[in-house]
């Protein structure tokens, strides 16, 4: 039976409709039709988030235990707080734990798990000198057996996006991740601007959590954070009010209007009660809003991407921004605004409904109410 959702906005990925209808049949958005009412009260009804750095939720993280079972459970967690799509993020560990961690991805992709956009590897070929929470013993410049093992993965993933740093790859080697459609997102990195052109050049088409862990914008050095505001790349942003302060927040609005995305960079804590949690055997604590390592580092995130939308519209982004910023533009960086990220005649109906506060309300699946 057809659903008609009325009584809210209606955000299709690039526009806000006010006192607009919405219809879903057969789990996908359709033509304007009859169908059950679903009224709403007030609020805005728009596409499922979509999260593109998660590195664990419900207590789990991604890591050598991770299983089908592990992401299912990811994927889970995270739908109920608004991100119906998400790649699961594996921050820089051993190669035999990042084997694991494909084969488990591989294994969800062929089963079509729900929500399960692909997954994401933050690491191992960084810049030590730009570590942030990574485990400095375990990153290392890519061999030419690294890559093969990527391209493998690349083929049997759905998404795949790996962030690295220039110093550690080859322009040949981007060249080919890209080639092989591997989403090349440039982080953890010390380069110079020219040197994150160079890396845009072969390939590399995005950038991981912007001004975290990077080469800052200086006024004739503007490294590759300049780099991120004025190539033609898309940028992840990690809008919690203490990665990134909110001035520079606008700064970087100012800059590059079109192209920043929100990210979670959740943790295990995502969606659950935990005050701690190990990454490589390094103690996180969760204490005032954010996950720090002992030594004070920032850790991750304690943050939900509806929250980091509120946070977008507490600092003067237009509605209709902010909530692009969580959704057709993170599906556009992965090339797949075709399938996700929009509410459009075919699409899946994957929906969040945010009250008037920005608060979540309620969560669709393929057309079923998750929460």
């Amino acid at each position: 039976m057809a659903q008609v959702f009325t009584g809210a906005a209606v955000f299709d990925g690039l526009r806000l409709m006010p006192d607009a209808t919405l219809r879903v049949e057969n789990g996908r958005v359709s033509a304007p039709g009859p169908g059950v009412e679903v009224r709403l009260q007030g609020g805005i009804l728009a596409p499922g988030l979509i999260d593109l750095q998660v590195n664990g939720g419900g207590g789990r993280m991604v890591d050598g235990a991770t299983t089908i079972e592990t992401l299912a459970a990811l994927c889970a967690c995270h739908a109920r707080l608004g991100a119906t799509s998400i790649l699961p993020t594996l921050i820089t560990d051993a190669p035999e734990v990042t084997e694991r961690v494909v084969q488990a991805g591989i294994k969800a992709a062929a089963q079509n798990l729900p929500g399960f956009l692909g997954l994401h590897l933050e690491g191992p070929h960084l810049d030590p000198r730009r570590k942030g929470a990574h485990d400095p013993t375990l990153i290392r410049p890519m061999t030419e057996a690294d890559l093969a093992r990527l391209l493998r993965a690349a083929a049997l993933l759905p998404s795949l996006m790996v962030t690295l740093a220039p110093e550690a790859v080859s322009p040949d080697q981007i060249t080919r991740l890209a080639a092989a459609g591997v989403i090349v997102s440039l982080g953890h990195s010390d380069c110079s601007h020219a040197a994150a052109a160079a890396a845009v050049a072969a390939g590399a088409r995005a950038v991981t959590h912007v001004f975290n862990a990077m080469s800052p914008l200086g006024s004739r050095a503007p490294g590759l954070v300049g780099a991120a505001l004025t190539l033609p790349v898309h940028a992840g942003l990690i809008a919690d009010g203490l990665h990134v302060a909110p001035e520079t927040i606008r700064i970087a609005m100012a800059a590059s209007p079109k192209r920043l995305f929100l990210v979670s960079d959740a943790m295990a804590t995502a969606g659950s009660e935990l005050t701690e949690l190990q990454l490589n055997g390094r103690r996180i604590l969760r204490r005032d809003g954010c996950l720090r390592l002992k030594d004070g580092t920032l850790a991750g995130a304690d943050l939900t991407l509806p929250q980091a939308i509120a946070v977008m519209r507490g600092l003067g982004t237009e509605v209709e921004v902010a909530l692009a910023m969580a959704t057709s533009r993170p599906a556009d960086c992965l090339g797949r605004g075709g399938e996700v990220g929009h509410l459009l005649p075919g699409r899946q109906a994957d929906m969040v409904h945010l009250d008037e506060t920005g608060q979540l309300r309620a969560v669709w699946r393929a057309g079923e109410r998750l929460l």
